[in-house]
């Protein structure tokens, strides 16, 4: 380290350094402090915006659950206003839920997909994907719905992915395989008496199809 034997040397030093680096110095310096600030303002919108989303959220949760209908135009305004929240998918599925009730299949199977692309968690993703194979079975695309249960990672939703895979097989005549579906469901859970009664059921619809086919 260069040393200096007078005070007029280290003033003389410190000014040609600051005449060298100053600029640099201060301009870093604003830089380091405006990047802060940008990050801090960026967190405070962010959580605004989560905050705003929520809110509108609650506000469509609470007038469908008063019986109000929420028309898609609405929820699709809400989705692409809050399409980087949480909040966007749950409404693609309340979209999809109305779009059911309303008789309008194939924009409730878009409505659906987009819950899926849009879900920040594989606990949604996967609730949407139980719902679309259950709108693409309705529609008669059983393959492409056994193909979305079989894409479901959530081992929660096993005894749902069984069941409505029986309901699919059974849709289908295929009355083997609906009873290998249903039967594992009650394998996880011998007291789920929806399951049981269309366990039971199997065997009437059976005969009922070989009587069809004799009559033939």
């Amino acid at each position: 380290m260069e040393r200096y034997e007078t005070e007029e040397q280290q003033v003389e030093a410190i000014k040609a350094f600051w005449k060298t680096n100053g600029t640099a110095i201060i301009l870093g310096a604003v830089i380091g402090l405006g990047g802060l600030w940008g990050w801090r303002y960026y967190n405070d919108a962010q959580l605004e915006n989560k905050a705003q989303a929520s809110f509108a959220y609650n506000k469509i949760v609470e007038s469908v659950s008063a019986g109000e209908t929420q028309t898609n135009t609405q929820l699709q305004s809400f989705i692409s206003e809050h399409n980087g929240t949480g909040y966007a998918a749950l409404a693609a599925l309340i979209a999809a839920q109305q779009l059911v009730i309303s008789d309008d299949l194939e924009a409730a199977q878009a409505s659906l997909q987009d819950a899926i692309n849009l879900a920040k968690s594989d606990a949604i993703s996967d609730l949407a994907k139980l719902r679309l194979a259950r709108v693409q079975a309705a529609r008669e695309q059983f393959s492409v719905a056994l193909t979305t249960l079989d894409s479901v990672i959530n081992t929660s939703f096993k005894d749902q992915v069984e069941e409505i895979k029986g309901d699919i097989y059974l849709a289908q005549k295929d009355f083997d395989s609906a009873k290998i579906a249903y039967a594992n469901v009650l394998t996880n859970n011998e007291n789920n008496r929806d399951v049981a009664i269309k366990m039971s059921n199997l065997a009437y619809a059976a005969t009922q199809v070989v009587g069809d086919s004799s009559e033939d």
